[in-house]
């Protein structure tokens, strides 16, 4: 590791070298919640008042075979904002419907990209993994349903792209436990770009006990979706993708941080609520921040379900902690709540180690609701979710593995601006050096992640279970087994550097999962089943398609099939920039 500049010494000396001396709060009172606009090491939103717009619904469709196009859109963000070019699913301005589907009863999405013009068509970096210059036009999409137990050629790989004018019809199976899943771009390389500029929608998948409906079995309220989000404006309204100047305009950032948020595409949004209980289905689909989730007045709320489907019983809690992509099911009383009264859903979680280094601050609210004096639903949460009458099965214990696996996050560096590499293994997305975990297996994956700034890890087609984290002596580490330069495997045994007894998963943990958040300078143990091709009803090693090197930037590799899934960091940039690896389950 020595001789080579980390991205952590860089933003210092930048941070150092701009002054941050002269930053002044002289004018932070005209932006709402104390942001202040004058840190010269990042952009600024205009200053808009909060709870100005109505919170939207977001359309729903459903049925056996439902169209998806990807489109060129005008959407308006805030009510003092001029309306920004944005992208969007299926005929939205922004966003995309909300499909719900049937456990066993397939789904044919009908997908097209009829995208004419990218918003971030000078944002495109053509130094990345499968980039040229043809991406900034010919906007390359891939449409990915994230948690989603699918045929690799229907999963949305990043190498299999459809650009404008091209159409493909994926065949999802359903067969899996009713959850709260969402679609999403996935393109090489462009992935942060197509969903910041609005290519995400929710896929909610029910089933005889989870229906949806007011005579839902499980005695459930309304459920409102909630996709959070966070954003910076230009002084005209449009969408920004950079947050720092520091950075050059085309160039790769490493993570693009918001200082306002965005709930169903519009900008601190209120939503009235009756006096009574509802659902509240959370998605992150940030870029990059963890937000660490509570109610402004302190009231506590029930977990009743996480990435992939219900616990066995609601658990009362004050916050949730989410990552990039992580969803989670909330109960939510407004019963006792004043009429009139409003409650704001809030985060405290600090900005990035990286990202505090040139100024960013925590973004502190999301929506409001606004308490009515109606009564709405009186029932409360039930005693279970599973296991008894007119409810699904009991989640299993979670099972001793066959196999122990290490993988590493870390941050090397390279000869651009800014250095950093993002990097699983220490390993290059166009690697051989592959995991390559046997179907019918279980494996415990220890994700050591030896970096300050945490990392949500996803895997692809494997759901799993968090077994808990323990903190590690990341520099003793380091110096016992020395990271080789980018492209030799580095997965060292941290086990003899923790200093911390296991921590157990959150309670919102404590399902299947399928987004993990690592924490920084720790390490991160999960247990993965990974499934037979009987089990499944397809084959996961499959090979389908023909991989987009040639056609997607690299002419030198030519067109070649593909087999397997990915497993990568979910915060956008990183995982556009190799912090993704393929993996294959074979038999």
């Amino acid at each position: 590791m020595s001789g080579r500049i980390s991205r952590r010494s860089f933003l210092q000396a930048v941070a150092l070298g701009g002054g941050l001396g002269a930053v002044s709060a002289g004018s932070a009172a005209a932006f709402p919640f104390d942001i202040d606009p004058l840190r010269p090491l990042m952009f600024s939103s205009p200053p808009l008042e909060p709870y100005r717009d109505r919170l939207p619904i977001l359309p729903t469709v459903s049925g056996t075979s439902v169209d998806v196009h990807a489109s060129s859109t005008v959407h308006q963000f805030h009510t003092d904002l001029a309306p920004s070019p944005a992208l969007a699913y299926s005929g939205s301005d922004y966003l995309g419907a909300t499909i719900e589907a049937h456990v066993g009863q397939p789904t044919t999405i009908a997908y097209r990209n009829t995208i004419a013009a990218h918003p971030f068509a000078v944002d495109v970096d053509t130094s990345l993994h499968g980039m040229s210059e043809r991406d900034r036009t010919a906007v390359p999409t891939a449409m990915h349903l994230h948690g989603g137990v699918n045929p690799p050629q229907f999963d949305g790989h990043p190498e299999q792209v459809f650009r404008p004018g091209q159409e493909f019809a994926h065949h999802l199976p359903n067969r899996q436990d009713a959850a709260g899943l969402w679609y999403h771009d996935h393109a090489m390389g462009m992935t942060r770009l197509n969903i910041y500029a609005g290519l995400v929608g929710l896929y909610l998948l029910r089933d005889d006990f989870d229906t949806g409906r007011p005579d839902n079995p499980l005695g459930l309220p309304a459920e409102v979706p909630l996709v959070l989000q966070e954003k910076m404006f230009t002084a005209e309204g449009r969408q920004r993708i950079r947050s720092t100047p520091t950075v050059p305009q085309g160039s790769w950032e490493g993570g693009a941080v918001g200082d306002v948020g965005v709930v169903n595409g519009k900008v601190w949004p209120e939503l009235d609520v009756a006096r009574g209980w509802y659902r509240l289905r959370l998605v992150n689909a940030g870029s990059l921040s963890v937000w660490n989730l509570y109610f402004g007045n302190r009231m506590r709320f029930w977990v009743i379900g996480g990435d992939n489907g219900l616990l066995d019983a609601p658990v009362a809690v004050t916050r949730v902690r989410l990552s990039p992509a992580e969803r989670v099911d909330l109960l939510v009383d407004f019963g006792d709540v004043e009429p009139g009264s409003t409650v704001e859903l809030c985060n405290d979680e600090p900005p990035p180690f990286q990202a505090a280094l040139i100024g960013e601050r925590t973004m502190p609210k999301f929506c409001r609701f606004r308490v009515g004096a109606a009564r709405g639903f009186i029932g409360g949460p039930p005693a279970t979710l599973r296991g008894g009458p007119g409810q699904p099965e009991p989640l299993r214990p979670i099972p001793r593995p066959d196999v122990y696996r290490d993988v590493t996050l870390s941050q090397p560096s390279g000869v651009r601006l800014p250095p950093s590499i993002m990097s699983l293994n220490n390993l290059r997305y166009s690697t051989e050096d592959i995991e390559l975990p046997r179907q019918g297996t279980v494996e415990q994956w220890n994700i050591i992640n030896a970096t300050n700034d945490p990392h949500p890890v996803h895997l692809h087609l494997a759901n799993f279970r968090v077994l808990g984290r323990q903190v590690i002596e990341t520099l003793r580490f380091a110096l016992a087994a020395p990271q080789p330069p980018l492209g030799i495997r580095w997965t060292p045994s941290a086990d003899a550097f923790t200093i911390s007894p296991l921590v157990p998963a959150e309670p919102w943990e404590r399902g299947f999962k399928d987004t993990v958040l690592a924490n920084a300078n720790s390490v991160t143990r999960i247990v993965a089943a990974f499934p037979t091709a009987e089990g499944l009803g397809f084959d996961p090693d499959a090979v389908f398609g023909h991989g987009s090197h040639a056609a997607h930037g690299h002419a030198s590799d030519g067109p070649h099939p593909l087999q397997g899934y990915v497993w990568h960091c979910h915060i956008l940039d990183h995982e556009d920039h190799e912090m993704m690896l393929r993996y294959r389950t074979v038999v």
